[in-house]
């Protein structure tokens, strides 16, 4: 083969060599194009999925509300309850929001048995964050009221408190109870109940097995005395739990006041029916069993 020959098969094989590049990098290209398109449609069916199983969730709760307005179907009790909605069996746990620990009205004592028992804190510390807490709640404002609480968020000011902790307190809590800053028993889920118990699990799992079976005249005298009450509120956390498509469960929670929304400027027909205090919803990739009441 002479030398131009030669030269002109190097060319080729250059130019081939160029061409097999570009085609690997259009290849790659496109996967990562046609990856992020998937990428894309998985992302915005996953948020229809959820939009839709709020919206049920939502619907369910309104039912309930519905029928919690009516006096005759009041109820002091958490309960949870078979909803039909949207070819779906949604359960709703109802609860009276003087089940929880109010943040805002709980006294000393009960708030530093919450540190201690729910947040793992030793007695002195535990102790320490309940009197930090009144402190700030003695506190006036400017306009001459008492530094409440707007958020249960708000705890993370204070000394000591971390993210852990207020995840742990969390679910037990409240701002919004509006009642003597007891806890109504009947209505605590079983983790305020080892708090009421001083952390006995066999104290709290007898009183919330029998108010779970519908038993009248459960037994809370071995509950400490000071911590609870029999309040009644209008105030109610309602959380349905949505079964999806995808085995996933999508929760929605909603804390409700049963009574009118203030409105001065409305007429009485033109005022909502109830007032939503707080709303907040997020998916359980494995949620645990639930106990369904049928009634309420």
């Amino acid at each position: 083969m002479t030398g131009p020959d030669r030269a002109a098969g190097s060319a080729r094989g250059v130019a081939l060599i160029i061409v097999l590049w570009t085609v690997a990098a259009l290849s790659v290209l496109v996967l990562g194009l046609v990856h992020a398109q998937r990428s894309e449609l998985r992302l915005a069916g996953a948020t229809r999925s959820l939009t839709l199983d709020a919206a049920i969730g939502q619907a369910a709760i309104q039912l309930l509300i519905q029928r919690q307005r009516s006096p005759a179907e009041g109820q002091a009790r958490l309960q949870r309850v078979p909803v039909g909605y949207g070819g779906r069996e949604v359960v709703v746990e109802v609860m009276p929001l003087a089940g929880l620990i109010d943040l805002n009205a709980a006294p000393e004592p009960l708030l530093a048995a919450l540190f201690r028992q729910a947040a793992n804190l030793d007695e002195r510390a535990a102790a320490a964050l309940a009197a930090a807490l009144l402190a700030r709640r003695e506190q006036r404002l400017p306009d001459g009221s008492h530094n409440r609480l707007q958020a249960v968020q708000e705890l993370l000011a204070l000394p000591g408190v971390d993210y852990g902790l207020l995840a742990r307190i969390a679910p037990l809590v409240t701002i919004d109870s509006a009642g003597s800053g007891r806890v109504n028993a009947l209505a605590a889920p079983y983790e305020v109940l080892l708090v009421l118990a001083r952390g006995r699990a066999d104290i709290a799992r007898r009183v919330a097995d029998e108010r779970d079976a519908g038993r009248p005249g459960v037994d809370t005298t071995r509950l400490e005395a000071e911590f609870i009450d029999a309040t009644a509120s209008s105030r109610y956390r309602f959380t349905a739990y949505v079964p999806g498509v995808d085995g996933a469960t999508v929760a929605v929670q909603r804390d409700v006041d049963l009574r009118t929304a203030p409105d001065p400027g409305a007429e009485p027909r033109e005022r909502a029916p109830w007032q939503i205090l707080r709303a907040r919803q997020w998916r359980l990739a494995q949620p645990g069993a639930l106990n369904v009441d049928a009634g309420g």
